[in-house]
């Protein structure tokens, strides 16, 4: 007999195949890190039950195989090479398997040259991701299978990670959005997110393949890839078993079982792996460690018998709901710590229902929400004050602590970091979209492994051998943290080394100090990671400063917020009565905004008393009902209206198209008039939509490269879908000179994607597609340059007629920018004398593209300031000396606009960044020093393909505390 195991990152697969090839035993089981066990107990029962004493032939498959098989001197087949086997002997005529694993995903392609693309060491997108998923929805994964079968709405989730999903479906939960949009959405993300990071610009056709237990088990998911590959996969009969098929079809050696289980048995005796000193030498350094964090203590008192005014204070996190019922004296009457179970609704009605029936006597001063969940809760309850997280976090900690220079909160899977200077919140870091560093992240390992965070947090207090994991993000720290078992650490080793993580990356990879000294001396901890005691004694001992956590570190938001609510009550309370909670009732909706172009998805929360919440919208045109708002003071809007004014005009040469995409939105002036001064009608593609992306998405050759250059990929797919014959995108590898810089490169992605596009992209066979390089420069040597590329081309177009033209492209060009310069300079006039804050909105081009700005500059404006572009300010400051080589046109433009608001007292920066840009790795160090240097507060927003706002919302509004707080402080 042939037995065939495929012990893959998750699960242990196997097959046992009879001399006909049949299958006479097999079994599907998850090991939860314990291989060398499961292994040991399959064998014995494939000995015993279906063997008989018969000699037998294995081979060891699968990505966690490789080891044990090669340490216990079995044969091993490679899982993509047991796939192909199994495939070709079961459905041979197969062109493309598609498989996801437990952290694995691949793509074979079998016709046209084999070929295989597979994930790295990140899980994210694969069935552990989903796994993640369900846990937040707290759903059985059939159940959410059966739901994403009843969506209406796709909305966009990050699945290239699972704490960058979170990061996108918890605001949506918050916003009221049905589970069964948001199952159907996570789908959809983990299909889209497997064909562009795995098929990396090749098509996917013919009769593809879906195999392992993800494609298996959930039958949307499988309609997703359908949905996005435009075809019908099949899943064929044991498609579990593909891998471990394989092997035993490869088994030709003979083995001797109880040899193999001795060797199996002995397999971790040798194990080491690298470990860190233990975070207390012993019980009573421990002991005198919480001695003195229990000093710090709010006050306390009885509801029962308290008859003064109370405030409500409630903050709706991430993942958990916070209240604190607050006496006249900043005393704790009451409070809750609950999970939020993907809404808050229902938990603060149950809290607030107990707190009207069981205290009648109770008088609510006033009210204020804080958190994720603000806006919803306070139009749901009739709360008073909505406040930014940060204000409520930092109002709490000067309770404890009044001259406090640093608060660093640690939540579910936010993290809020804050400086304080004279008494005002003075630089915020948040973490960007991503909770490697939060409560999620030991949480999602404490339930892995089988424990409460609280047990698995405990564990780790007196670990002899903390395992040094580095500070990485969670899918990535999953095959560390097996390793690391599979070498023997114990789970308490696991625990420590996680908790050295979490500080690690909040200190080095959130805050990003040089030293922690940089930090400041007077630092109060709070959020609920800081509650465990293993976090806490890490940060200390990093930090090399003892630091103060209140006993209510998990409450600070909440309690915050009553103290808030306590120091701006009006007259009465507008919180909800017993009769009014007693009738409460929420009916959700969701809709397409058609207003304006962003087509935003919304969400309708519906409420008694014809009070509504509106979910998921990029302005407040959903809100306001007006589809103009044009007092608005928005330099983004200006621009792209500008741009958007450059028509196709008939010409007598035919048509030519221009993908409006990176250098184009600002280059388009120039290209536009040199062609159509030349005869050609212009044609750009149409501004940027999901749609657009995922039309291109096959073709783009790597996922980490910049969302703004993903986006080209669709631009010129729509313009030969406009039937457009020729497309020009040329390679630039200098800008113009605006003498800021030591150069005037493009970036390199900016300037020679268009080689990327011409090399991907099957469908310009045939077509003129003019991407040569061109320097438009150097102004004297560049119209016959020019010439002789067109007449590559185009017969029948003199030097003279480009050289005509060039002159007229360059005049275009620079009035444009005189034109963009003095209506900014008009703009900034009117915003001081209505007394707006003025945002120089500061990034690219090309930012101002809707799908990749996702309306920030509306949300900006919504929020009463003035919205500024950084070319508007630039050319008010001559070349200065930077701690960089500055090289890039667009980057010293972001230096000059810095230095210029540093001289401004009424201007702030905000800086635009693209996911996956290496060069802004260099810029957003040199802007954050060129403002700091001037006392500024400087402020990054990333973005990519994802639209949620949420945590830009947050830190906008941190910002704008933070000049309100440091106005008052002045006057």
């Amino acid at each position: 007999m042939r037995i065939g195991l495929d012990v893959g990152s998750t699960t242990i697969k196997c097959v046992v195949l009879d001399d006909n090839q049949q299958i006479v035993y097999q079994s599907y089981e998850r090991h939860f890190s314990q291989i060398t066990q499961k292994m040991t107990e399959l064998l014995e029962k494939i000995k015993t039950s279906v063997l008989h004493g018969e000699p037998a032939q294995l081979t060891v498959s699968g990505s966690a195989g490789m080891g044990i098989a090669e340490a216990c001197s079995l044969p091993f087949v490679q899982e993509v090479y047991a796939t192909r086997v199994a495939t070709n002997e079961l459905i041979p005529d197969t062109d493309v398997i598609i498989e996801l694993g437990g952290e694995d995903a691949k793509i074979l392609f079998l016709s046209g040259g084999m070929e295989v693309r597979m994930n790295g060491s990140c899980a994210g997108g694969t069935g552990a991701f989903i796994d993640q998923m369900a846990t937040l929805l707290n759903l059985p994964l059939d159940e959410m299978n059966q739901l994403a079968a009843e969506y209406e709405k796709i909305y966009t989730i990050a699945s290239r990670c699972g704490v960058f999903a979170k990061s996108d479906i918890q605001p949506l939960l918050n916003q009221g959005a049905r589970k069964s949009d948001i199952c159907a959405s996570i789908f959809a993300a983990v299909a889209n997110q497997t064909i562009a990071g795995l098929a990396q610009g090749r098509k996917i056709n013919g009769k593809v393949l879906y195999l392992g237990g993800p494609l298996t088990f959930l039958s949307e998911l499988r309609h997703a890839f359908d949905i996005a590959l435009k075809t019908t996969g099949i899943c064929p009969e044991n498609s579990l078993y593909f891998v471990a098929l394989g092997a035993a079809f490869s088994s030709v050696e003979s083995i001797d079982i109880d040899a193999a289980l001795k060797n199996i048995a002995g397999y971790d005796a040798n194990a080491a792996f690298r470990f860190i000193p233990p975070l207390f030498e012993n019980e009573a350094e421990y002991e005198a460690f919480r001695e003195r964090h229990a000093s710090c203590r709010a006050p306390r008192g009885d509801i029962a018998s308290y008859r003064g005014k109370a405030y409500l204070g409630v903050d709706a996190g991430s993942t958990t709901v916070k209240a604190v019922v607050m006496g006249e004296n900043k005393e704790v009457l009451d409070s809750i710590y609950r999970s939020n179970s993907g809404n808050p609704v229902p938990i603060v009605l149950e809290y607030l229902l107990e707190l009207r029936r069981k205290y009648p006597n109770l008088t609510f001063a006033s009210s204020a929400v804080t958190g994720y969940g603000e806006e919803l809760l306070k139009n749901a309850f009739g709360m008073d004050f909505g406040i930014v997280e940060t204000v409520a976090h930092f109002t709490a900690a000067k309770t404890f602590l009044p001259d406090v220079d640093f608060v660093i909160d640690i939540g579910g899977q936010d993290m809020k970091c804050f400086k304080i200077r004279k008494g005002a919140i003075d630089n915020i870091f948040l973490n960007e979209a991503c909770s490697s560093g939060c409560g999620s992240f030991l949480q999602t390992f404490a339930n892995t492994l089988g424990y409460s965070i609280e047990d698995f947090a405990k564990l780790g207090l007196f670990a002899k051998h903390p395992v040094d994991l580095g500070s990485r993000c969670t899918v990535f720290m999953n095959s560390s943290v097996k390793q690391a078992q599979k070498d023997g650490a114990t789970t308490e080793d696991i625990s420590a080394g996680l908790s050295v993580s979490v500080v690690k990356n909040a200190i080095y990879k959130v805050i990003r100090v040089a030293s922690a000294e940089e930090l400041g001396r007077r630092i109060v901890v709070q959020g609920g990671t800081f509650l465990n005691d293993a976090v806490l004694r890490v940060f200390e001992k990093e930090m090399g400063v003892n630091v103060v956590r209140p006993d209510i570190s998990g409450l600070m938001g909440a309690y915050g917020a009553a103290v808030y609510a306590q120091s701006r009550a009006k007259s009465s309370s507008t919180l909800l009565s017993l009769e009014d909670l007693e009738n409460f009732k929420h009916e959700v909706k969701v809709t397409t905004c058609g207003l304006c172009n962003n087509h935003c998805r919304l969400t309708i929360n519906v409420f008694p008393g014809n009070r509504r919440f509106i979910g998921g919208n990029r302005c407040e045109k959903p809100v306001t009902r007006r589809a103009e708002q044009n007092k608005e003071l928005n330099m983004y809007a200006y621009k792209l209206a500008q741009l958007l004014s450059y028509r196709p005009v008939e010409g007598p040469r035919g048509k030519i198209g221009i993908p409006m995409g990176l250098n184009m939105y600002e280059l388009l002036p120039f290209w536009y008039t040199l062609f159509t001064k030349l005869g050609f009608e212009v044609v750009t593609s149409p501004l940027s939509s999901r749609e657009l992306y995922l039309e291109g998405q096959s073709t783009i050759p790597s996922d980490t490269v910049c969302f703004p250059a993903k986006l080209m990929h669709g631009h010129v797919l729509s313009l030969i879908d406009q039937g457009i014959r020729s497309i020009f995108y040329p390679c630039m590898s200098y800008n113009f000179d605006e003498k800021m810089g030591d150069n005037h490169y493009n970036c390199p992605v900016v300037a020679y994607y268009p080689e990327v596009i011409a090399a991907n992209t099957t469908a310009l066979e045939g077509l003129n597609f003019i991407h040569d390089y061109v320097g438009i420069h150097r102004r004297h040597d560049f119209p016959g340059k020019f010439h002789e590329i067109l007449s590559h081309y185009f017969k029948g177009i003199s030097q003279r007629e480009v050289k005509e033209a060039a002159e007229a492209a360059y005049a275009e060009y620079y009035g444009y920018l005189d034109r963009i310069r003095r209506k900014g300079k008009e703009m900034i006039e009117e915003a001081r004398a209505e007394k707006k804050p003025i945002i120089i909105l500061s990034g690219r081009p090309y930012h101002l593209d809707p799908e990749i700005n996702h309306g920030i500059d509306k949300l900006l404006t919504s929020l009463g300031a003035a919205v500024i572009s950084e070319d508007v300010v630039s050319d008010e400051v001559h070349k200065f000396p930077t701690h960089v080589l500055n090289q890039w046109t667009y980057h010293a433009r972001l230096y000059a606009a810095a230095r210029y608001v540093g001289t401004q007292p009424d201007m702030n920066l905000v800086q635009l960044v693209s996911f996956g840009c290496g060069v802004d790795a260099i810029t957003t160090d040199e802007v954050r020093s060129i403002l700091e240097e001037k006392e500024k507060i400087y402020t990054q927003i990333k973005i990519d393909e994802i639209t949620n706002l949420g945590a830009v919302k947050i830190r906008l509004r941190s910002l704008f505390a933070a000049l309100e707080q440091e106005n008052e402080r002045r006057s």
